[in-house]
């Protein structure tokens, strides 16, 4: 194990050396061994597999089989327009996912990078990808770390591992070996460093020991490829619906060929009938139409600074029940604040609140006082981390003060050329302090700061208000008190102290007989907005847990502020869930809101208990701990900014703005998509289940069939498409965000939606039907007249065929909600609707009046009259519909 062996046995290991390092013959001999230093990517999916996916569905199955039909019987019309139907869903589709992954692609940051190496005794900058093992690299602040290594040099170094380990605050890094037998966890390993972590203090050299995959985040990487990707809940009903309809098809086509038989009829005839009846009852448009709607809900998603990288995942998003979320950086600001601080001055020994020093009391605030913009100074001076025009460098926890100094008008430029800085004594991890030698006016200043235990111990004075007094038992007890209740509240404390020399000393010298100033608390804040997106998830019967690599305290009380956890009580570390049983930790699941200090196994265990209780969850995440948990969540949502190539590979959705109140608007657009969809697929059934009524009842009474093949498909495919896409661009429900998440299992004919599609089918087939008899009876025919003239049963099918398509266009209107009348919605809230109504009755009009549209499908021109009838047949359904809405609100 690296982290365990001797400096030297790893140089004999890899055969390199810690002062020349590898010979470049040698490193390109490695590079041909091990290949390039980077993670291995699936290969691009090809166009034509993207489009043969699309084609993967029982519909589209049922469809294909309905045009080989139509080919074989000659009626070539009707199966060109099934398969350009089926050409037309399957382009979308793959437009879509294209179009997604060429973002995610124009996200993705550049890992190669450049880094700095030591070849042939020379120090060379290359391609972090030609890195081998053996190679001696060497770090500095603000360099990615580009291949996991064995530290052979540390100089005050910290690595940001964040995006590995969760930890939000830099790990101080050595060269000291570890015991094998400590078993200690990645966070754990201070004399290794690993790829993609980031360097933010100090410097240090490193020996390469893995590449590629087989580095910690390769490791990680290869978890995402274990698991299969399951179906979505819309494509389980879609599938199932289709399915439905498919047998649904088979039966009727059956059926009528059986009635046929027994009543004598011409059984070629009544075959094209039977296919006619089969066409009539499956919705040709759904496919096209669900995945229009999806793309189009998606490109408004990408407004709001979410990508989504497969259609059906914003819909899931919208069925979640619990959201698994990341602390750091999705939550939190990712950077160190100060919150709190303490000074010993007489006018007050408490913890104040952030405030400015410059004001006074006659302004209605506490000043600071000499002590605290002391304070401040000295965490601005004792430091190595700048932040100038809003940009920080350096460690997070010095550039906290830096910021605080600054909001309180201490600018970090001018104090430092005011004082400049001529020695300094580094900081140690075993002294936990850091101090620095400054000019003051004719003498120099000492600045110390660091771990306030050790301050207090090498203090000899306290300052307090202008005066300087010993620091005694009775005020180190107060200010050991105020440091607990600090901890206690999550916050990391770091102190300052100082003393006057008149000529520039030794760094031996600089910690003795100090002034203690005081201490400040800071903490990674949470992000302002997440607050409400938090209160509205609740309200919406979203859980939304927290799951991080940071201490259980720290992330317990984050979790208080944002209102996810109420006490202690409901955390857990990796340790504990370690000691269950899997059936334990599952039966156990609902108890806890914070889970501290996991590993990606413990991760993934995570959403998996959640989900065996039957939940939809949704993990958020950007680092490469968060990969294999994004891969195992219903959905994975990974952030645009911070977000690592590993997590957004395997994410679902990406937020482009990193922010979680992006997924709440997510969660809310992922209902009103599903709702919109569901009102689409019901209008659509409700339509089709009219024609089969209509077709089917003629035909069981012996009647002419009142519509053609042709007919019916200019209908489901042209009239009945238009407003099936304008309802799926429907605004959202009021209260969409006070009701329960959807669960999994609902069918779409939940809520009364099997009644819905029924009356409305009922009513269209019945007065499609009564069109066909006045069309028939005006000329004097009845029923089961034979050799009815072919203008006479045009005349009588172009009625049958306006009503059929009035009866649903006006329809659409009381598809928009099931209980508010169409004026309570308002007649123009969805223009899209209206619109695409007004487009039907011109395409309805176009194909009767244009004579070679006419004749291609057996239709002729109504009357001033007719036309009337048409319309007060059309109008029938919605106000029958408007009625019992009515009556239900009445009775509520």
């Amino acid at each position: 194990m690296w982290f365990s062996d001797s400096k030297k046995k790893i140089l004999d290991d890899l055969k390199s050396d810690d002062v020349t390092g590898l010979p470049q013959e040698e490193a390109a001999r490695r590079l041909t061994e091990y290949g390039f230093n980077k993670l291995k990517e699936k290969p691009p999916v090809s166009l034509l597999s993207l489009f043969v996916d699309q084609l993967k569905s029982v519909m589209i199955y049922v469809l294909l089989a309905a045009v080989v039909v139509t080919m074989v019987i000659g009626e070539y019309v009707d199966a060109v327009i099934i398969l350009l139907v089926v050409i037309l869903n399957a382009g979308i589709g793959v437009f879509q996912a294209h179009k997604a992954e060429e973002a995610i692609q124009s996200l993705k940051r550049m890992t190669e990078g450049k880094t700095l190496v030591r070849r042939d005794g020379e120090v060379k900058e290359i391609s972090a990808t030609e890195l081998v093992p053996g190679d001696l690299v060497i770090l500095e602040a603000g360099r990615l770390v580009p291949a996991d290594m064995r530290l052979l040099k540390s100089i005050n170094l910290q690595i940001d591992e964040s995006a590995l380990t969760g930890e939000s605050v830099a790990t101080e890094k050595t060269v000291d070996m570890i015991a094998a037998e400590t078993n200690p966890s990645l966070g754990d390993l201070s004399n290794m460093a690993f790829m993609s972590t980031t360097v933010t203090y100090g410097r240090g050299e490193g020996i390469v020991v893995r590449t590629g995959m087989e580095t910690e985040i390769g490791k990680i990487a290869g978890m995402l490829h274990e698991d299969h990707e399951p179906l979505t809940p819309l494509q389980k009903r879609l599938e199932e619906l289709g399915r439905t309809l498919g047998f649904l098809a088979v039966g009727i086509c059956s059926l009528i060929l059986a009635i046929s038989v027994f009543q004598g009829r011409d059984i070629f005839e009544m075959f094209l009938t039977a296919i006619s009846l089969a066409v009539a009852a499956i919705p040709e448009g759904l496919p096209a139409i669900v995945a229009i709607v999806l793309a189009l809900g998606v490109t408004r998603m990408s407004k709001a600074n979410a990508i989504v990288r497969k259609l059906p995942a914003v819909e899931t998003l919208g069925s979640v029940s619990v959201v698994c979320t990341d602390k750091t950086g999705t939550l939190t600001q990712n950077r160190m604040t100060v919150t709190q601080y303490y000074t010993d001055e007489m006018s007050k020994r408490a913890t104040n609140e952030l405030t400015d020093p410059m004001e006074t009391k006659e302004q209605g605030k506490t000043s600071m006082a000499a002590a605290g913009t002391d304070l401040m100074k000295t965490l601005v001076l004792c430091a190595d981390a700048t932040w100038e025009n809003g940009t920080m460098t350096g460690d997070p926890t010095e550039a906290a003060g830096l910021v605080w100094a600054g909001k309180n008008n201490i600018s970090w430029k001018m104090l430092t050329e005011a004082h400049e800085r001529v020695s300094e004594k580094p900081f140690d991890s075993e002294r936990k302090l850091m101090s620095t030698l400054n000019r003051e006016g004719e003498g120099y200043r000492v600045h110390t700061k660091g771990a306030m235990d050790n301050l207090l111990k090498i203090s000899k004075f306290v300052r307090n208000g202008e005066r300087i007094i010993p620091l005694t038992m009775e005020i180190q007890k107060e200010f050991e008190a105020m440091m607990e209740k600090m901890s206690n509240e999550a916050l990391r404390v770091l102190g300052a102290a100082y003393k006057d020399v008149e000529i520039q000393i030794a760094p031996e010298e600089m910690e003795q007989d100090l002034v203690l100033l005081g201490f400040v608390g800071m903490i990674d804040p949470p992000r302002p907005e997440v607050i409400d997106s938090i209160n509205e998830a609740k309200a919406a019967g979203i859980t939304p847990v927290m799951i991080t690599g940071d201490h259980q305290n720290t992330a317990v009380a984050i979790g208080k502020e944002l209102g996810i956890a109420a006490s202690l009580d409901q955390s857990i570390t990796g340790r504990e869930i370690d000691q269950m049983t899997v059936e334990e930790f599952n039966q156990n699941i609902h108890q806890y809101r914070v889970f501290a200090r996991v590993s990606p196994e413990h991760k993934v265990k995570i959403v998996q208990a959640f989900q065996a209780h039957g939940h939809v969850v949704s993990m958020t995440g950007d680092g490469v701990n968060d990969a294999p948990s994004l891969k195992a969540a219903d959905i994975g949502v990974a952030m645009g900014i911070t977000g690592t190539d590993v997590s957004k590979g395997a994410s679902d959705m990406v937020l482009t703005d990193d922010n979680f109140s992006t997924i709440i608007r997510a969660v809310r657009e992922g209902r009103t998509i599903y709702d919109n969809i569901r009102k689409s697929v019901l209008f659509l059934l409700t339509c089709n289940l009219g024609e089969v009524v209509a077709i089917f009842v003629a035909i069981l009474i012996s009647w002419p069939v009142p519509l053609l093949p042709t007919q019916i498909l200019w209908i489901n495919l042209i009239t009945d498409s238009l407003p099936a896409i304008a309802l799926g661009l429907d605004s959202e429900e009021p209260g969409l965000m006070n009701k329960p998440p959807r669960p999994p299992r609902e069918s779409i004919f939940a809520g009364g939606a099997v009644f819905r599609v029924l009356f409305g089918g009922l009513m269209i087939g019945t007065l499609t039907l009564a069109a066909f008899y006045c069309g028939l009876y005006e000329y004097g025919y009845h029923m089961n007249a034979r050799n009815i003239p072919v203008e006479v049963m045009a005349h009588a099918r172009t009625m049958a065929f306006m009503v059929l398509a009035g009866t649903q266009l006006f329809y659409a209107l009381a598809m928009r909600s099931k209980t508010r009348s169409i004026f309570q919605i308002g007649l123009l809230s969805n223009p899209y609707l209206i619109g695409a109504m007004l487009t039907g009755f011109a395409l309805q009009l176009m194909v009767v009046s244009v004579p070679f549209l006419a004749r291609a499908f057996q239709l002729q021109m109504l009357s001033g009259f007719h036309w009337a009838l048409v319309l007060l047949f059309a109008v029938i359904p919605l106000g029958v519909s408007e009625m019992y809405k009515l009556i239900r609100r009445a009775m509520e």
